[in-house]
């Protein structure tokens, strides 16, 4: 690892507090709200299904243990992008960071505009009709003109700095967890359901397509999941940082462990899995079950906001990625501007907006879960290897507990998670891993042109 000094143009102002609701935010997106009906068609075992977002969890929490030391001993923005680089070569820092451009920060920034304006409208379906165009037409031009409103407005909220920007973040953040922690309360309190659900389903084959199937669903899991590393791509910005990013990590990671156990629990309580199988709004169904047709609009307002949050998490994480790139010659230049008021990678904030914007206009999001899943499983196992490197080096200013079994129980269940998930779903797999090789030719011009 290079001892050269990073300087820091950003400014640490965030606490335990702010960040810790980071993580919750970036982690708690569309994911858990359309995952698990989806997962219960091919699994249609529930409490296989509930397992499965456990051991979810498990890893999840693996990676973040192994993301606090290295946070810790490289407290600067760029998460991966600064990990590998510094631990391994340039290139493989590189194309962690080509690969958040645009799989593990744009195109999540319209996957939860868009899917804010579907819950939003769903709960006022007047939004849809303006009178401005005929027929179903006018409803397909407002879905994309409200999310990319949506997106310019938190892209605003963000150019006018750090502080005021997580301000919002910890309203958004609150509102969400509190909401999601009392729907679970109220409905396995009060909800008419039942828990012979949980005893219902068929018995799933662990033969070799059954673990493929376990591999594929796993990898939906792990990016419903994925923001258990969050902080470490704003490591110049947090105050203490050999104290709070591993803090933040941990608690972020263990909060959202126990939301998605609870809301998998109201998922089959609510729904027999037959009822439950191949539904994506399965947030909706499992309210009218408890509660009757007239609370779903509460449940869609509720996921709306959720949506919101994740979506501000992820426009403040994105630009500091491609900022420290930027920095390092490896990204265009004019990303490395830091706002003189604001104190804000400002130009790289508007990129990112540019690139969710093209993206909600493309209208291709919904086909590309797996190809997501499996983009962003690849370098968070490439970093955790880098704790080895780390503790052979002595640069370790915090040291997790249960090393070596914490990091070699991520990286095998992430190989083994790729593996299987590539061979049940090979095409978006392999579309995933075309994209990373597609930088490898961007990295050298980005250096060629930069180090004349």
């Amino acid at each position: 690892m290079p001892d050269k000094p990073f300087e820091n143009k950003l400014e640490r102002k965030l606490g335990l507090f702010p960040i810790t609701n980071i993580v919750i935010a970036n982690m708690i997106g569309a994911g858990i709200f359309i995952t698990s009906g989806l997962l219960m068609e091919d699994l249609g075992n529930p409490l296989l299904l509930i397992l499965l977002w456990i051991v979810g969890g498990i890893i999840a929490l693996c990676g973040a243990l192994c993301y606090s030391e290295l946070g810790a001993a490289m407290p600067h923005a760029g998460g991966e992008y600064l990990f590998l680089s510094r631990l391994f070569n340039p290139l493989s820092g590189f194309l962690s960071g080509w690969i958040s451009f645009f799989v593990g920060f744009s195109a999540p920034v319209a996957a939860s505009a868009i899917g804010f304006t579907e819950y939003l409208t769903r709960a006022f379906p007047q939004l849809l009709s303006l009178g401005i165009f005929e027929g179903a037409f006018e409803a397909t031009v407002l879905k994309k003109f409200y999310s990319i409103l949506v997106i310019l407005a938190f892209t605003l909220v963000h150019l006018r700095g750090i502080k005021f920007g997580t301000k919002v973040q910890n309203f958004l953040t609150l509102l969400k967890v509190g909401l999601v922690a009392g729907l679970i309360l109220i409905g396995l309190s009060f909800g008419k359901g039942s828990f012979d659900h949980f005893s219902q389903g068929q018995e799933f084959s662990f033969d070799f397509g059954g673990w493929k199937v376990i591999g594929l669903s796993l990898m939906w899991i792990m990016f419903a999941y994925s923001g258990w590393n969050a902080s470490a791509y704003i490591g110049s910005e947090i105050k203490n940082p050999k104290k709070n990013l591993p803090r933040s990590l941990i608690l972020g990671t263990g909060i959202v462990i126990l939301l998605y156990f609870g809301l998998n629990l109201f998922y089959v309580y609510a729904a027999a899995p037959e009822e439950m199988s191949g539904v994506v709004s399965i947030g909706g169904l499992a309210v009218s079950n408890l509660f009757g047709k007239s609370f779903e609009s509460l449940l869609s307002v509720l996921i709306s906001f959720a949506l919101l949050s994740s979506l501000s998490a992820f426009i403040i994480l994105g630009p500091r990625v491609y900022y420290s790139m930027a920095k390092d010659g490896y990204f265009f230049k004019f990303a490395s501007k830091v706002h003189s008021v604001y104190r804000v990678p400002s130009k790289s904030i508007m990129l990112q907006c540019l690139i969710a914007i093209i993206i909600v206009l493309s209208g291709t999001l919904d086909t590309i879960l797996t190809y997501m899943g499996f983009s962003l499983g690849i370098f968070p196992i490439l970093a955790v290897i880098g704790v080895f490197k780390l503790r052979r080096l002595k640069k370790s200013e915090y040291k997790m507990p249960g090393f070596p079994v914490i990091p070699i129980i991520y990286i095998l269940a992430g190989v083994s998670i790729l593996t299987l998930g590539f061979l049940e779903a090979p095409l978006p797999s392999l579309i995933a891993i075309l994209t990373v090789a597609a930088g490898i030719p961007a990295y050298f011009i980005f250096k060629r042109i930069y180090e004349k």
